[in-house]
C-alpha cells in the first residue's frame, strides 16, 4: 500500500478559507482516527499509511516530511467561478514563484521537495469552492455542503492507490 500524506490547508478565519479543515476531521473520523483541533496540526500522529495534517499555508518545513511518502492530497478552497464546486487535478511539480511573500502553491512545494530531498511523491490537489471569505469561522452552507462529498473523493483515491498508484490514475 502506498503511504498516503493529506495536507489540508488554509485559515480557520476566514470563513470558507478554512474548509479543509473540516474535510481533514470528517476525513480522519471515518477512518477511525481522533479529530484536530483548531490548535493542532496533527504532526504528532503521523505514523501510519494514511496520515493526515491541517496547516495554515504550505510551509517548507514540511517537504522533508512530505518526502517520505507515496503521494501527497493537497485540499484547499478555490475562488474560480468557472471551475466546479468540488474540483480535483493532478498536481505536477513546477516552481513557480509567488507575488505574494507567503504563498506556496502545491506544485511549487512537490518541485522543492524533489530539489531538497531527491524525491517527490505523487500529487493531487482537490479545492472546494469558497464563497464566504469574511473574518469569521464556520463554513458557508454551499462550502459546508461540500464537505461530505469531499471526503468521499479521498476515500476514492485512497481505495484507488492500495491496487495501484501513479500521476495517470483519475481523481475519482
Amino acid at each position: 500500500m502506498a503511504r498516503t500524506l493529506i495536507i489540508g490547508y488554509g485559515n480557520l478565519d476566514r470563513t470558507d478559507d478554512g474548509v479543509a479543515f473540516y474535510v481533514v476531521n470528517a476525513l480522519r473520523q471515518r477512518l477511525g482516527q481522533p479529530p484536530l483541533s483548531p490548535d493542532e496540526t496533527g504532526s504528532e500522529q503521523l505514523t501510519g499509511e494514511r496520515d493526515s495534517v491541517f496547516l495554515r499555508q504550505l510551509q517548507p518545513e514540511w517537504m522533508e516530511t512530505c518526502a517520505s511518502y507515496d503521494q501527497v492530497i493537497f485540499i484547499d478552497a478555490h475562488v474560480h467561478e468557472n471551475t466546479a464546486e468540488l474540483a480535483c487535478v493532478p498536481v505536477q511539480s513546477e516552481y513557480v514563484p509567488s507575488p505574494f511573500t507567503h504563498h506556496m502553491t502545491p506544485p511549487t512545494f512537490l518541485a522543492l521537495t524533489q530539489a531538497l530531498y531527491g524525491r517527490e511523491p505523487a500529487g493531487r490537489l482537490l479545492s472546494i469552492r469558497g464563497h464566504d471569505f469574511d473574518f469569521h469561522r464556520g463554513l458557508s452552507p454551499a462550502a459546508a455542503g461540500q464537505v461530505a462529498a469531499a471526503v468521499e473523493m479521498i476515500l476514492g483515491m485512497l481505495e484507488e492507490a492500495s491496487l495501484s498508484w501513479g500521476m495517470e490514475a483519475s481523481c475519482i
